[in-house]
């Protein structure tokens, strides 16, 4: 995936004769905090919404606002991996996309990175999480994927988090299935160290069992 395929059609950006009125209009009807200005095809920078709320005069257009503009945009070709670091450093709520000769094309908001990333790690769809602990040195995905595997599961999506001045990592597993008791004991068979599971539906019917065992001593 690429940064032009996350454009989003639907936000027209500002131009420098658009008063700060209409800007902060804008901004409350898309719900952003942020808005390039862009004179034809060309991007002068992004506008935040704090700078415009200082201005004493809403009526006054942003060319002659004197505000500043933050330069901060992604090339068209760049991977989205890019396009997250960038929200990231940035900490804005869209990021302009530029054609190879700097024209403007349009931006990604937060809410498509945020839908994109949903849809990347299987957020959405239903099933168990489990977080396994490991030295980074001992760690083999094809390992892990074997053993889920062999529980007739699949991983639907799975991501590495690693330390600073560490040799522990973090890996989170997102599986295709609730019920994954089976696949923990199987981890902790191989010598795992398991910190955490989600959505583990056994939790829920555990007490569900016991409860009914509870109504069942109670009614002789």
């Amino acid at each position: 995936m690429l940064a032009k395929e996350l454009i989003s059609d639907a936000i027209p950006p500002l131009t420098p004769s658009d008063s700060i009125q209409k800007a902060l209009d804008r901004m409350a009807e898309f719900r952003l905090s942020h808005l390039p200005v862009v004179d034809e095809v060309q991007l002068l920078g992004v506008l935040s919404d704090d700078d415009l709320f200082e201005t004493p005069d809403f009526n006054t257009v942003l060319a002659d606002s004197g505000l500043m503009l933050k330069k901060v945009f992604m090339d068209h070709e760049q991977h989205v991996y890019e396009v997250i670091r960038m929200f990231h450093e940035s900490r804005l709520s869209v990021v302009p996309v530029l054609d190879e000769n700097k024209h403007y094309l349009g931006v990604i908001s937060i809410n498509t990175m945020m839908e994109y990333i949903a849809s990347i790690t299987a957020m959405k769809e239903p099933g168990g999480i489990i977080v396994l602990e490991m030295n980074n040195r001992n760690s083999s995905l094809s390992h892990i994927a074997q053993i889920v595997e062999s529980n007739n599961c699949r991983i639907l999506s799975s991501y590495i988090t690693s330390f600073v001045d560490s040799t522990r990592t973090e890996i989170t597993l997102k599986l295709n299935r609730s019920d994954i008791t089976a696949i923990v004991a199987s981890f902790l068979r191989y010598d795992y160290t398991v910190i955490a599971t989600f959505n583990d539906i056994k939790d829920e019917a555990g007490s569900s069992d016991r409860y009914e065992q509870l109504m069942n001593y109670l009614s002789f």
